[in-house]
């Protein structure tokens, strides 16, 4: 026999793969239904969002890869996103980024119990204020910084039980932290992969004006605000999503 099948899959199957994966919501009203599911957890349910930088890292990580695909729902996140959807000739419905999904989340879990995990402090604690003040006022808060071992964090949800876990540590740990909560915990829950939401929430990362938001112009405003961290991220991983964009749109013609 032939070692092939055990052979990784590259890029470009990956890509196929959540390309197809990825819920794409086309109306308010069927956000908000979305919204609502959402917010009625049977079980434990993952919820991730794919953007232009997990496309850049799923392409090189096959563990990412695995982690982001498990996801129960995977949202598109970003114009990048976006512009893929157009060169497939795909309608790439509404840009249901987290920063703004996820606040509508908390607030209907208002009353419930909601555990924050990720960044460190000030801006932990920051965010667990905002969440306490706007957003849930009626529920209980559990928070973690975003360097604990994975079973540290499992055994803090097995313990108070949570309905909604919101994860901000970034790709990839996020991911792979979010597969082994599903995995382990016995109640219903909804676990978010929320990357950068508890920085913004807690006030470490400030959002871009509307009009670069509704113009998908907010990847330059973080570059702006943050060039060091993201220069690899948007300066050279755009370039890169594009190209690699393009070359899937185009292998896609040739087999029409």
């Amino acid at each position: 026999m032939s070692g092939a099948t055990n052979v990784p899959p590259d890029w470009r199957y990956r890509w196929e793969k959540l390309i197809g994966q990825i819920r794409r919501v086309q109306t308010e009203e069927e956000s908000e239904h979305l919204v609502h599911f959402l917010s009625r957890p049977t079980a434990p349910y993952v919820l991730a969002f794919a953007n232009a930088h997990a496309m850049n890292s799923l392409a090189t990580s096959g563990d990412f890869f695995e982690a982001l695909h498990a996801a129960d729902l995977v949202l598109r996140d970003g114009s990048g996103m976006a512009t893929l959807y157009k060169l497939l000739h795909m309608q790439p419905g509404l840009n249901l980024n987290g920063t703004d999904l996820i606040p509508r989340l908390i607030s209907r879990f208002d009353g419930r119990s909601i555990a924050l995990m990720g960044t460190r402090d000030p801006y932990l604690h920051a965010c667990r204020d905002t969440v306490s003040r706007t957003l849930a006022p009626h529920s209980e808060l559990v928070s973690a910084h975003g360097f604990l071992q994975t079973s540290e964090y499992v055994a803090l949800a097995a313990r108070h039980r949570p309905s909604l876990i919101v994860l901000g540590m970034g790709m990839p740990r996020q991911e792979q932290v979010a597969a082994a909560l599903r995995a382990a915990l016995p109640f219903p829950c909804l676990i978010v992969c929320g990357g950068a939401i508890i920085d913004f929430l807690g006030g470490k990362t400030p959002r871009a004006p509307a009009w670069m938001r509704k113009t998908g112009l907010e990847w330059v405003f973080r570059l702006a605000m943050e060039p060091r961290r993201l220069f690899q991220r948007y300066v050279i991983g755009n370039p890169l999503f594009l190209s690699r964009a393009l070359r899937v749109a185009s292998a896609a013609g040739s087999r029409c």
